[in-house]
């Protein structure tokens, strides 16, 4: 009797490697890479399609919101090749993750593979040999309503971005892209800088001093004025926004003056305490990680993007340290539980593990994700010490992140007490004089370290200019205990504006506001800084100025798009398409085509977009600073114009282009006017080309002072149509540009400068062997020799323009060096290698600070400077990196999302 055959398919190739390795020679494991098949572009459509239901969308949202799939053209053979296994096999497994992505991958393979034979759907939430083991036998079938809801999103996704889209290309810029959450995320970053540009601080002051019991040889404590004559002292958190004291707060502001007379005044008092109060303090372990908690924490205490984060865990799960990581389930199994105990338990001792298992349950509504948090994998977890020859660098960091987090969970209660003292004297002289002056302190004392022995969590950046009470220990006293002070000082302080939102931050505020899908949070922030909506500055997320101007467009055309609780709710109906409480074609013809309910007269998108009247680009694209100052959105970036200058009929007012560094909220009136000082757009006349008679200017760039020529207005047929003109513009010549040298600045750099800068690249001559010209340029790396596609680096600027053909030659005849040039001296340097031998040191290279032994190098991570830097550390940088490998080549895989048609109508069109 012939063999069966099984046939199992997972989405990577890592997957399907280790799960061969658990199932017998009965099982083939293939990968399909990912999905298979998506809408196409319409450009992509076939020729008799492009005028037809599907040529806009690809979707015909005249029937059913129809859509038509074609097989990645990198899939092809992929496809083919899973058709030919499937041919020898008597059932087929699909075994892609169980999520709406799995589901519909599922989906789109049964769709173009057409089996003939059994089809079972296997689920596992981790990769080890039990888990696939227990799939095989508790398979089910596929769940349409999960595939339904990854259609209906699919389809919302695409009519969102092709309707509103073309808008921003038309009165923004070409090539932006809008998108159910990337736009409110964008809003989101941009509504904080608003908050933080109208932001006015506050300042106030303080007295802070050391204090001491008396004899008792405890030691000292630090305290602030906390109260005077009775009433509170204003602290940062008793101002509102615009600097002013909040009424009901009743509290009084210090000034400087103020605050320094009480100095004086106690010079000489007699403190004592005034009262003292002690609580119990408990505190609870965090619960395991979902999705959104582990990019929130990752970003926090590892400094790892969310797509960091989520490539990362992607490899920790296809390899089987993790269990899956797209949850909103902070639950875990029962075997989980004992695990977590169990190894608690042996690790720190039975009394850090409480009576009964810890229970998390979930807030989240939708039932696409799988049911348990995200933890280590097995029924037995694997300490971090016993895969850390297994694992390095991001990946080690992570799982024992994840490893701590789990067992954590499952600790007892942090045990202590707080304490908080009051202390005072009278004020001896100055204003106040015979007034009390109260201080306080307070501290935490931990009695019982709980699951703190394992983990704590981190918390990001507040608001307002004051910070938390420390963990200092107070020293033993009692009411009525005299106290000596010391180095009373007044402080001054400003309040600070709200904190810019981090990945992490921005992370929590969609989860809380129920915006998207944790599992696609990296990919949405990863969008937004590709499309130049938003730029980090070490943690933060800076929105720039296009992003200002497309914010402010869909928020006067498009309102409810943007809408927080609109898009929330957009959510919510996903997850009610998902557990087939909702009909999806309905759903999404209430989105496109109106019904009459939920928004102002029912208004559909497709209604919205062709009823949006004029829009007027020049006003979408400005934002007003002050005193008749404003920034415009231009095509080459972002510029700032004074328009309260005088200007002659017919001409711009004075413009700047903002550098990339300066932030929207750095743009004060009084940057905006030093900007312009510096180098306005019409830049600073140096005198005329004689050769061409065209004005030469210098002026201030995006990328730094340059100097170019005005070349005159070019006369074009008035009758040309739009396209003509775009084409006769682009025919025309471009000016000459040429950057200023590191020893040139816009005000002292002369025509005669600038003409040389102008003259290059310079012919230095001809190659007498090969023919081919050499020329002398400036580069962004520096200057240069080319010759063809061989680059040499000049040894200095100068040498650009003085350099012979014969000194070229000998250029070229000496060995090519890799890098920019001779070897810069290290930094710093550490000692030797114990694994190669070779000295270690620190070099500065093109992407910044790096530590080598010659052989191995690697970046150094943000946290680690070349000064802070340990020989230990840089010797376990090298380990791990050797570790690591060599870096992947990458090939490019499409996964985009794709979708289905419902079960019980036609097969879906398809190529």
């Amino acid at each position: 009797m012939p063999q069966s055959r099984k046939l199992v398919i997972v989405e990577s190739p890592t997957k399907a490697r280790k799960i061969q390795s658990y199932l017998g020679d009965d099982f083939e494991v293939e990968a399909s890479v990912g999905h298979i098949r998506d809408l196409p572009q319409p450009s992509e459509l076939p020729a008799d399609m492009k005028k037809g239901p599907y040529g806009k969308f690809a979707v015909d949202v005249d029937n059913g919101f129809e859509p038509y799939y074609e097989v990645y053209a990198d899939k092809k053979k992929k496809v083919s090749e899973l058709k030919r296994a499937l041919k020898n096999a008597d059932e087929l497994y699909l075994a892609t993750d169980e999520d709406r992505e799995g589901e519909a991958i599922a989906w789109h393979l049964i769709q173009e593979l057409k089996p003939k034979v059994p089809v079972k759907r296997m689920v596992f939430h981790e990769i080890t040999r039990e888990a696939i083991l227990r799939a095989l036998e508790n398979t089910r079938e596929l769940d349409t309503h999960l595939v339904d809801a990854q259609e209906t999103r699919r389809i919302l996704d695409r009519l969102y971005g092709y309707e509103v889209s073309p808008v921003l290309w038309r009165k923004v810029r070409q090539g932006l892209s809008a998108g159910r959450v990337q736009s409110v995320a964008t809003r989101l970053v941009v509504e904080r800088e608003r908050e933080r540009m109208a932001f006015v601080p506050a300042a106030y002051w303080d007295v802070a001093g050391t204090f001491a019991v008396s004899g008792a040889g405890e030691p000292a404590f630090a305290a602030r004025l906390t109260a005077l004559a009775g009433d509170r002292v204003a602290t940062g958190r008793d101002f509102d926004d615009r600097g002013r004291l909040k009424v009901r707060t009743g509290a009084v502001q210090l000034t400087e003056e103020t605050a320094r007379s009480v100095v004086a005044g106690l010079d000489g008092a007699s403190f004592t305490v005034r009262g003292l109060e002690t609580k119990p303090y408990t505190r609870r372990p965090a619960a395991p990680f979902t999705t959104s908690t582990l990019q929130q924490e990752a970003g926090r205490k590892l400094r790892m993007s969310s797509r960091q984060t989520m490539r990362t865990a992607q490899g920790l799960y296809e390899n089987g340290y993790i269990t899956y990581m797209r949850t909103d389930s902070p639950s875990l199994s029962v075997e989980a539980t004992d695990a977590a105990r169990r190894q608690a338990a042996e690790l720190y001792g039975p009394e850090y593990v409480p009576g009964a298992p810890r229970l998390y349950a979930s807030k989240a509504k939708g039932a696409q994700e799988a049911h348990e948090a995200i933890r280590p994998a097995g029924d037995s977890f694997r300490t971090p010490a016993q895969v850390a020859r297994e694992l390095s660098g991001d990946q080690f960091r992570l799982y024992e992140l994840i490893w701590k987090r789990t067992v954590a969970s499952q600790m007892a209660d942090a045990k202590g007490s707080t304490a908080t003292v009051r202390l005072g004297a009278t004020v001896l002289s100055g204003e106040h004089t015979g007034t009390e002056a109260g201080f306080s302190a307070s501290g935490t004392v931990i009695t019982f370290r709980g699951f703190l022995a394992a983990y704590e969590e981190g918390t990001d950046e507040t608001e307002g200019g004051d910070g938390k009470a420390g963990d200092a220990r107070l020293p033993r006293m009692a009411e009525g205990d005299p106290l000596s002070a010391s180095d009373l000082t007044a402080d001054g302080h400003t309040t600070n504006p709200p904190a810019r939102y981090t990945e992490a931050s921005l992370v929590k505020a969609l989860e809380e506001r129920g915006i998207g899908r944790p599992s696609t949070y990296a990919a949405t922030i990863s969008t937004i800084q590709d499309r130049g909506y938003v730029l980090t500055r070490g943690q933060a997320l800076v929105p720039t100025w296009l992003a200002f101007a497309v914010v402010r467009l869909l928020e006067e055309h498009f309102d409810w798009l943007v809408d927080y609780d609109f898009t929330a709710e957009m959510e919510a109906d996903l997850d009610e398409i998902a557990t087939g409480q909702r009909e999806r074609v309905a759903w999404l013809s209430r989105f496109y085509f109106g019904d009459g309910t939920g928004r102002e007269e029912g208004e559909g998108l497709r209604d919205l977009v062709a009823n949006l009247g004029d829009i007027d680009a020049a006003d979408i694209n400005s934002v007003s600073i002050a005193e008749g100052i404003r920034v415009r959105v231009g095509r080459y970036g972002p510029y700032v114009e004074d328009l309260s200058a005088p200007v002659e009929e017919g001409q711009n007012p004075p413009r700047a282009s903002i550098p990339d560094d300066v932030a929207p909220d750095e743009l004060t009136v009084e940057k905006a006017r030093e900007l312009l000082a510096a180098g306005a757009d019409d830049g600073r006349v140096l005198g005329h080309d004689p050769d061409s008679g065209h004005a030469i200017i210098a002026k201030a760039g995006r990328y730094g002072p340059y100097v170019t020529e005005v070349l005159p207005e070019p006369e074009l047929d008035p009758g040309l149509s739009a396209a003509a003109r775009k084409r006769a513009l682009a025919a025309l010549p471009k000016p000459r540009t040429g950057s200023l040298l590191k020893d040139q600045t816009l005000e002292s750099i002369t025509l005669d400068d600038a003409l040389r800068l102008l003259s290059l690249p310079r012919v230095v001559g001809v190659d007498p062997e090969s023919g081919a010209e050499i020329t002398a340029q400036n580069g962004r790396y520096g200057p240069y020799l080319k010759k063809g596609t061989d680059s040499r680096t000049l040894p200095s600027e100068e040498a650009m323009f003085t350099i012979t053909l014969e000194e070229a030659l000998a250029i070229y005849a000496q060995p090519k060096q890799r890098g920019r040039a001779a070897a810069a001296p290290p930094l710093r340097e550490l000692g030797t290698d114990p694994v190669s031998g070779k000295p270690v040191v620190v070099k500065d290279g093109r992407f910044g600070p790096y530590v080598t032994d010659g052989e191995t190098n690697r970046t150094l991570p943000r946290d680690v400077t070349p000064e802070s830097i340990t020989p230990e550390r840089a010797v376990e940088l090298l380990a791990e990196k050797r570790a690591a490998g060599p870096a992947k080549r990458r090939t490019t895989t499409r996964t985009t999302t794709t979708k289905k048609a419902p079960a019980k109508k036609k097969a879906t069109a398809s190529k």
